[in-house]
């Protein structure tokens, strides 16, 4: 008998009035406003402006749901294509049901266009994401808690959920693997910030950073886990996609650091903060203006020090001619 677990909710929507809020949508929902939020932040210290994250993000997003989705399903088919289940639940997308696979294969296809539109390179955009997609997934992961999905196999511990009986799923505790992988993400994000600091990451290799420590994670979480899914030569098929991705993920640090080390220096080419930049032909009249007056008042203040230099008739006579003329005299 367990001392202590962690309960589940009794449903995974919260009536706000008239208007259902479903747990997994709003824990999705506030994931992208905190990457959206800390990605702005990264980038605008690494020299971008403020609101280029959000825009780029507005193409990110949609791709990378419907990536996750298409993963889900096309992985887990048998839970909509198979005797007696209804294709129409593979768009009920509020139901639980996003592979990060698809979601960052696709939102990286939505990004590269956004920056092909805004002139910025992929890379350096990733990389200033990358610790905000991190606390995203660490927070999205709590929509499985509402749907009480993706849990672990039976335990007693103190930290084991409680799951209530239901379709596919049998009342007891288990390992709440939604958690783990929470925790994991949030200790990735900040792997990544102090990588990122320490060692100057660019041209990707901070998102690189973050691909391969999740994967790392999630391959032995994955293992934990006992719900349906796909094997091959005994491993579950996240579990081969995470050694794969891992992989390649390292590789391209280290290839990219012998290519291109350091970090780029300019992210946005059309940022200049130079004084007077922006103002063009004006500013350039306005100074050669200011210039020509501060020359006019520098002779005049010199003409009223020394009034006998001007050419005048009488005038004009300085002490040593003066001097001079007595002694030829």
């Amino acid at each position: 008998m367990n001392l202590a677990s962690i309960p589940s909710p009794s449903t995974g929507v919260i009536e706000l009035g008239p208007i259902p809020l479903r747990g997994y949508a709003f824990c999705i929902i506030i994931g992208v406003f905190v990457a959206v939020w800390f990605g702005n932040k990264r980038w605008i210290a690494r020299g971008g402006k403020a609101g280029t994250v959000a825009d780029i993000a507005v193409w990110a997003v949609p791709f990378g749901l419907v990536g996750g989705r298409l993963y889900h399903v096309i992985t887990d088919y048998q839970l909509y294509f198979s005797e007696g289940e209804n294709w129409v639940d593979a768009f009920k997308i509020w139901e639980g049901g996003l592979g990060i696979w698809g979601a960052i294969a696709f939102g990286a296809v939505g990004a590269w266009i956004g920056c092909r539109r805004r002139g910025i390179p992929l890379p350096a955009w990733a990389d200033a994401l990358a610790p905000g997609i991190a606390f995203a997934q660490a927070i999205g992961r709590w929509g499985n808690w509402f749907n009480q999905e993706l849990y672990g196999k039976p335990t007693d511990l103190p930290w084991a959920v409680e799951i209530s009986e239901g379709a596919n799923r049998v009342a007891g505790t288990y390992h709440p693997t939604f958690l783990y992988e929470s925790l994991w993400c949030i200790g990735v994000a900040l792997l990544v910030i102090w990588a990122d600091r320490r060692f100057t990451l660019g041209h990707g290799r901070a998102f690189a950073l973050y691909v391969a420590a999740y994967c790392a994670g999630r391959a032995w979480i994955e293992y934990m886990r006992v719900d349906e899914a796909h094997h091959i030569l005994g491993l579950r098929l996240n579990v081969w996609t995470a050694i794969i991705v891992f992989v390649l993920a390292v590789v391209y640090i280290v290839v990219s650091a012998k290519l291109r080390p350091g970090r780029e220096e300019i992210v946005e080419p059309d940022r200049d903060t130079t004084p007077g930049k922006d103002s063009g032909k004006d500013s350039d009249k306005d100074g050669s203006a200011k210039a020509d007056a501060d020359a006019k008042d520098a002779a005049d203040a010199d003409a009223q020090k020394d009034p006998l230099s001007k050419d005048e008739p009488g005038k004009g006579r300085t002490a040593e001619s003066t001097e001079a003329a007595a002694e030829k005299g």
